[in-house]
């Protein structure tokens, strides 16, 4: 660069005084490229704008207004810092060279000659804007380490102190239901009630039981759009009192006290805690203010176990859907391409060849069953419960469609309400309930299916039932099946009940329902 200003000067002026700039913009820029001390650079920086500034000025009173052959060296110092990510540096030394060059020309009255100030102006702006692009350029186009992986980064460290926190909590568990329950036990000690419930968010305008302290099953009112206690706290924000229940189905004669407390968490509404008792006025503002203050504790520890929950649901599903991807992309492929094999085998074998033929086509029937084996498992792992449809047509139409394709008769008995249960809950059903199905169809040898469920949150019961065999004729793997239902039935606190039909065949159920912790009062 400092060669070709030295060029450019001479051959516009026709003077080798003029090299004088060049000369000291050399000294200048040994100092700029040192290494030590760190103030070092930054000042031969400073010193080759001066002097730039400095020596433009000088050439254009030579030229009479454009000092353009030197002005080009301005991009050597601003630039320089920009590259190193000190963009302000940069900038403020655009700064310095405006007021070094407009200081240099005032003397001399270059400021009133339009082309040493258009010349001045324009290589301010290229150096500027040049700087500008090389210190962006990297981050548009490179991120930085931190940048790239920052979600996956975030999740690892979140994850990380989720696993930490969890081995610390009280009884380790982040379970929302046990959560709830607890904090209707804890609500049972400073307020009178006859039924309390949890309630929390589900999508879709209504809300779902997580929990409840009830002798009987209580019909709540689940929608946000009703006039009612529950969707009037869950607007506000605000602990409501209400002298009339909050169940759908209760009668009007009855005196009743309600209350119902906002879980919050910062400015989220996450849960309600709706408390009744079949007396009036039973919630005055002091008992009003100490659920309050146990419901601001315990909205905390209800969050985490949502969250933990949703996370835990969501990786699952993931994980299934990969699982899927890879066996209907792989094997099943695979498979398909080998029962093609045989069929183009058999098309060409002679005539006399009728032994082969015959081991053939039970090895091509073998294949087909196979093939059909992994459909349904994809269809399995691909089946989730609905947001809109819920949990009872999810079953259904799984029922519906390995019965089909096994040549089982399914019988349907379903019963429910328009209430959901939490979507973890409705999703291990789900998978009991398909389990129980994949049992009947491979182990059983039935020929009918008996599907029955009753949705009624927080109660809940799917069994099926088939004809066959019966328990006896259960390999290992249907052993192994019984297994993995007993433990998503322990993990939703659901009863598993495995019981031999009067007529023949097995029946499967499990229930969700008030255990007597929870339904005596």
């Amino acid at each position: 660069m400092l060669a070709l200003i030295a060029v450019f000067t001479t051959a516009a002026t026709g003077d080798v005084a003029a090299l004088t700039w060049v000369a000291l913009l050399g000294a200048a820029s040994l100092a700029a490229w040192a290494g030590r001390p760190p103030l070092l650079p930054a000042l031969g920086r400073v010193a080759e704008v001066l002097i730039t500034a400095l020596g433009a000025s000088s050439v254009a009173m030579e030229l009479g207004g454009t000092g353009g052959t030197i002005l080009p060296y301005l991009t050597i110092p601003i630039v320089v810092p920009a590259i190193e990510g000190r963009i302000r540096e940069s900038m403020a030394l655009v700064g310095l060279a405006a007021v070094a060059l407009a200081a240099a020309g005032a003397p001399d009255g270059l400021l009133r000659d339009t082309s040493y100030v258009l010349s001045c102006a324009e290589w301010l702006a290229i150096a500027g804007l040049l700087a500008a692009f090389v210190y962006a350029s990297p981050r548009l186009l490179t991120p930085e380490a931190g940048d790239a992986p920052a979600p996956y980064a975030e999740a690892t460290r979140l994850l990380t102190q989720l696993r930490t926190v969890a081995r610390q909590l009280p009884g380790a568990t982040l379970d929302p239901g046990s959560i709830s329950e607890h904090l209707l036990e804890d609500v049972r000690r400073i307020a009178p009630v006859d039924r309390a419930a949890v309630l929390s968010a589900s999508g879709g305008g209504r809300l779902v039981v997580l929990a409840q302290l009830a002798p009987d099953r209580v019909d709540w009112e689940t929608s946000l759009d009703s006039d009612s206690a529950i969707a009037d706290a869950w607007a506000a924000q605000q602990a409501q009192v209400a002298s009339r229940s909050q169940a759908r189905t209760a009668s009007a004669d009855t005196p009743v006290s309600t209350l119902v407390v906002p879980l919050l968490s910062g400015v989220r509404t996450i849960g309600l805690l709706t408390l009744e008792t079949d007396r009036a006025g039973a919630y005055p503002p002091d008992v009003v203010a100490d659920v309050t203050d146990l419901a601001s504790a315990g909205a905390l520890r209800l969050e985490a176990a949502l969250l933990f929950d949703d996370v835990r649901s969501i990786a699952t599903n993931e994980e299934r859907q990969r699982l899927a991807r890879e066996i209907h992309d792989g094997v099943a492929q695979e498979l398909v391409m080998v029962g093609y094999g045989i069929d183009n085998t058999l098309a060409t074998l002679p005539e006399d060849a009728a032994e082969s033929a015959a081991e053939l086509r039970a090895l091509r029937q073998e294949v087909t069953r196979v093939i059909t084996e992994l459909r349904l498992s994809l269809f399995e792992l691909r089946s989730e419960v609905d947001r809109h449809g819920g949990l009872a047509a999810a079953i259904a139409e799984y029922a519906r469609t390995v019965g089909s394709s096994a040549g089982l008769r399914v019988h349907l008995s379903i019963d429910e309400t328009s209430a959901r249960l939490p979507a973890a809950t409705e999703a291990e059903l789900l998978r009991i309930a398909q389990e129980a199905i994949t049992n009947a169809r491979k182990h059983a040898n039935a020929s009918n299916l008996w599907v029955t469920c009753e949705v009624d949150p927080p109660y809940a019961r799917i069994e099926v039932s088939d004809d066959g065999a019966g328990m006896s004729s259960h390999r290992s793997d249907g052993r192994y099946g019984l297994a993995i239902m007993a433990e998503r039935a322990e993990r939703i606190r659901g009863q598993l009940e495995i019981t031999p039909r009067a007529s023949g065949g097995t029946s499967v159920a499990v229930v969700l329902s008030a255990s007597p912790r929870r339904g005596s009062l």
